[in-house]
């Protein structure tokens, strides 16, 4: 079969970041740096390796640091080049490969991550596309987003990522109920957004990472608004369900929550220890310190 191929990544970058304040008053959490770059970095560098050409930020308030991020610094290269940095500068001009391109959309309110993707349907057309949230960063041998566009060509269904979560935690996600399908896959047979521990279909909760049909926009602007006035993307999930097939992806890998405090040290620490320029002393630090048991 012939199946459109994934090549736009939608990135929801306009949150707020309150759980990082007042570290984020000025600066965007997705500009948070894990060691040597920020996390929306590594959100982009996934999608690029799972063959996404364009990438496509639903930015807002405050959000310019991205866009600068990834636009071209001239006065930045220019004092690089005169001091004889070379490595730092190749790093700055590279970090975007060749026919990587970026657009940028504005979510002028804050009303869900239903209504970030919705933002970006002008942009995204009718194309399969991906969603990366940069706060989820995986660890992972083969990127996450690239088992996911694997499945997604064997199968021309949208995909979402997902993980097993505790109980206690059930109401921190969109938690799914699979059936077993052909190949051993997890087809999608319900999803709840946040449902406490006791009304969970399952312990699979959905992390951010989503391959989506374009079917999803007639959806979500047909979803009603819920609590705080937000459309949320996982209603618009449920309507499609009936529709077309939409697997469950046990990824392999490493997440990290750098929406909290502790997944973005664990994070930091996980990376930090195998970074090639300080990994090896980071790691001696570490052992000879005894930082990890002070005020215990």
């Amino acid at each position: 079969m012939n199946r459109k191929p994934i090549r736009k990544a939608v990135f929801p970058v306009a949150g707020m970041g309150s759980r990082f304040l007042p570290a984020t008053k000025a600066s965007p959490k997705e500009m948070l740096p894990i060691v040597d770059r920020p996390l929306i970095q590594y959100a982009a560098e996934e999608a690029i390796a799972a063959g996404i050409t364009e990438l496509i930020f639903v930015t807002g308030r405050g959000k310019r640091a991205i866009e600068d991020h990834f636009d071209k610094a001239y006065e930045l290269e220019v004092e690089l080049e005169q001091r004889g940095k070379t490595r730092l500068l190749e790093q700055v001009r590279n970090l975007l490969p060749p026919g990587i391109t970026c657009a940028y959309v504005r979510q002028a309110e804050a009303l869900g991550l239903g209504h970030a993707i919705l933002c970006a349907a002008p942009l995204v057309g009718d194309e399969p596309f991906a969603v990366l949230l940069a706060d989820d960063l995986v660890d992972a041998k083969v990127p996450v987003l690239r088992q996911m566009v694997d499945l997604y060509d064997q199968t021309g269904a949208s995909v979402l990522g997902v993980q097993q979560v505790p109980s206690e935690q059930t109401r921190q996600y969109g938690i799914v109920r699979t059936e077993a399908g052909e190949c051993g896959q997890q087809r999608i047979v319900g999803i709840v957004e946040k449902p406490e521990p006791d009304k969970a279909p399952s312990r699979w909760g959905v992390v951010g990472r989503y391959l989506l049909s374009p079917s999803i926009f007639g959806l979500l602007r047909e979803v009603q608004p819920g609590a705080g006035g937000e459309i949320q993307l996982t209603d618009g999930i449920a309507q499609l369900l009936p529709k077309e097939a939409v697997l469950a992806l046990p990824f392999e890998g490493v997440r990290y929550d750098c929406g909290s405090k502790l997944g973005y040290l664990k994070a930091t620490v996980a990376f930090g220890v195998r970074h090639e320029e300080t990994g090896a002393e980071f790691r001696k630090w570490l052992g000879e310190s005894g930082v990890v048991t002070r005020g215990c």
